[in-house]
């Protein structure tokens, strides 16, 4: 592994320091003209996204001169930016505000989330809540851990087994093609109860915390699940496609699932593509 603690604390360090700089001065206190949208009337970007990553880019390539960085807000202004993620023999991926619409909308539900993969295997993922300064990380190999500034860390664990129809996790219909909205909503109704945060980053903690059981977001972005993905697989959990892939950080297309267990994972899979369903799931086009 290329990354070590230390460059691993440094980069923690970073996203706190950004967080109190670009991200908090920021929220609740946006000018109107400081937010646009992107591709949907509801696919916001903010000054605070912009300026957030464009610090957060500036502090890896300091840390990490070698990196090739692949940041959410770039990769918008310039796709082809995401062509040199798969084969890169060490990447940053950054999502500088992942719950944006939250964040525009005065929403303490947001966060930050990076992820460092080496040769197209996440090795590194933080998942940062700007609001309270805690996080959690992850380390392949060395599980999934609760971090706040004056406490010791706490490793995590995800929930226990449990029948489908006793699960509780989050997924947004809004995600899916409109063709297929009425297909995933009853195919929702299979589980105990379905939320949806507008928010990976934090939909993916409550996930690693143990305190939902699944996760489904039809949208595969590096930037909204690589570093959650490799926190759920070492806090014991699964990550996987809809249509049967494993789950990489280089995907950029289809339906991720990610649940407490490889037997819940293949219980939603067959709950949304059995064949009294239709199978084909499609995401629409916007973005969280």
């Amino acid at each position: 592994m290329l990354l070590d603690q230390t460059i691993e604390k440094a980069l923690i360090e970073l996203i706190r320091d950004v967080a109190r700089h670009e991200i908090a001065p920021r929220f609740r206190r946006l000018h109107p003209d400081a937010v646009r949208t992107k591709a949907a009337f509801d696919d916001l970007v903010t000054e605070a996204d912009l300026c957030s990553e464009q610090a957060i880019t500036a502090g890896v390539n300091r840390l990490l001169p070698d990196a090739v960085v692949i940041g959410e807000e770039a990769v918008a202004a310039n796709p082809a930016l995401l062509d040199r993620l798969p084969g890169a023999k060490l990447a940053v991926v950054i999502d500088p505000i992942d719950g944006t619409w939250n964040f525009a909308n005065g929403l303490a539900i947001h966060g930050v989330l990076i992820a460092v993969t080496e040769r197209d295997e996440t090795q590194f993922g933080l998942l940062y809540d700007p609001v309270m300064d805690d996080w959690i990380m992850a380390r392949r190999g060395g599980g999934a851990w609760y971090c706040r500034p004056d406490s010791e860390p706490v490793q995590l664990f995800v929930s226990s087994e449990k029948p489908l129809n006793a699960m509780i996790g989050f997924i947004s219909t809004f995600g899916f093609a409109v063709a297929e909205r009425a297909h995933v909503n009853n195919a929702v109704l299979g589980f105990a109860r379905a939320h949806a945060l507008r928010c990976a980053c934090h939909e993916y903690r409550l996930l690693v915390q143990g305190n939902v059981d699944f996760y489904i977001n039809a949208s595969a972005k590096p930037w909204d699940h690589a570093a959650g993905a490799l926190a759920v697989q070492e806090a014991g959990g699964a990550v996987g496609m809809m249509d049967g892939r494993e789950y990489a950080p280089t995907l950029r297309e289809g339906c991720v699932i990610a649940a407490n267990s490889p037997q819940a994972l293949d219980a939603i899979r067959q709950q949304f593509t059995n064949p009294e369903r239709r199978s084909t799931i499609e995401p629409s086009l916007r973005e969280e």
